[in-house]
């Protein structure tokens, strides 16, 4: 079993704001370089903590992250480890330049000495108002900049592009990514088109803030089906879970700890993002149709109407002391049998000193016991 450590690098002194841009009127870059400083230190700790990837992704127009380049922290990363592997979890390649990620993750893949996962995402639908792209074209969209980028990081020669979406009259990218025929893919599959087009792609598979352990399952099906029409067969590695995850010394100490910073994560951070993807819902055809209308709904509807507790009894959440968590942990391995889990730590507002006990916990009482199975 692997284990990475996520983190979403929040603004944690924003106020509650349903507004679409959410003004930054209030933003303090004094308190951001602070942020930076105690996030990057958290995310180089955890190597010293057994975790075995250490990601991060890209997000727009908010305080839910500040990240606009996770690349930016990516390089920070590579250069200051050694041994955890830096999974970009990632890049929005429908709204990029593909050949630019291309270029960018090569650096990353070379300076890391080919310890990266190359997350090649979708994004989720409040992304596509902030660059002005029509979310109904992301599908293809997403499909030719992968493309592109596969065949910048393996074409030994000049080559030219004339693509739907993207044309170059010639590329040839310096450097060249040091795994070879390229880095570890990894692209996001939380419904079941995104799981198909995962397996068709042969990338790993990556679900976070499931809704329930059944529909993780579904999506796992269409994955491996998807995967082996397309002439491959998924390992458990393939398969990545995220959750969100608070280790404390007790069970007590971490619910009221979590519960704090959900609050903080789900009525400010989410605040704006929400309102964003309630206007892709109403103008986007995709999001419009029935079926996918309808899963959105049930899909947000539950995360938000259970409790903490239902959170965990349901496989959402991790939360609890070391005991509690592996036992958490064997539970939902053992119900999607994947290889890979995804702890996003700094929830919300949780104080940096709750995400450090949760992680030092995590390396002498929850590791141990479950990087075997």
């Amino acid at each position: 079993m692997k284990f990475s450590f996520f983190h979403l690098m929040p603004y944690t002194d924003a106020q509650a704001s349903a507004e679409w841009p959410v003004p930054n009127r209030d933003f303090d870059a004094g308190k951001a370089h602070g942020y930076y400083r105690a996030y990057l230190d958290a995310m180089i700790h955890a190597e010293d903590c057994g975790f075995d990837w250490v990601g991060c992704n890209e997000h727009h127009f908010s305080p839910y992250g500040l990240m606009a380049n996770c690349n930016v922290i990516g390089g920070a990363l590579a250069h200051a480890t050694r041994r955890i592997r830096i999974a970009m979890m990632g890049n929005l390649v429908p709204l990029n330049n593909p050949v630019r990620i291309a270029e960018e993750y090569a650096m990353l893949d070379c300076i890391s000495g080919g310890r990266l996962v190359a997350g090649l995402m979708r994004g989720i639908p409040h992304e596509y108002i902030a660059y002005n792209i029509n979310p109904d074209k992301s599908w293809a969209r997403q499909r030719e900049a992968i493309e592109l980028i596969l065949r910048c990081w393996t074409e030994p020669e000049p080559f030219g592009w004339q693509g739907e979406y993207f044309t170059f009259p010639q590329i040839s990218i310096w450097p060249k990514p040091l795994q070879k025929p390229h880095p570890p893919l990894v692209i996001s599959a939380s419904s079941p088109e995104s799981a198909r087009f995962a397996g068709e792609m042969k990338a790993t598979m990556g679900m976070v803030l499931i809704s329930d352990l059944a529909m993780a399952k579904e999506c796992i099906a269409v994955y491996k089906e998807a995967a082996r029409k397309a002439g491959w067969e998924p390992k458990a590695e393939n398969i990545l879970i995220g959750m969100h995850t608070c280790i404390a010394d007790t069970d007590s100490q971490a619910m009221a700890a979590l519960k704090s910073a959900k609050e903080y994560f789900d009525r400010v951070l989410m605040g704006g993002p929400r309102t964003a993807g309630r206007l892709v819902l109403q103008k986007s055809r995709y999001y419009q149709e029935a079926a996918n209308a309808e899963r959105m709904r049930e899909r947000l509807a539950k995360r938000e109407a259970a409790t903490l507790e239902q959170q965990i009894e349901g496989g959402m959440i991790f939360c609890g002391s070391p005991q509690s968590v592996v036992k958490q942990i064997r539970r939902v391995h053992g119900e999607l049998g994947n290889g890979v889990f995804n702890f996003t730590m700094k929830v919300g507002n949780l104080p940096d000193a709750v995400v450090r006990r949760g992680m030092e916990l995590f390396r002498d009482r929850v590791h141990p016991e479950v990087r075997d199975l």
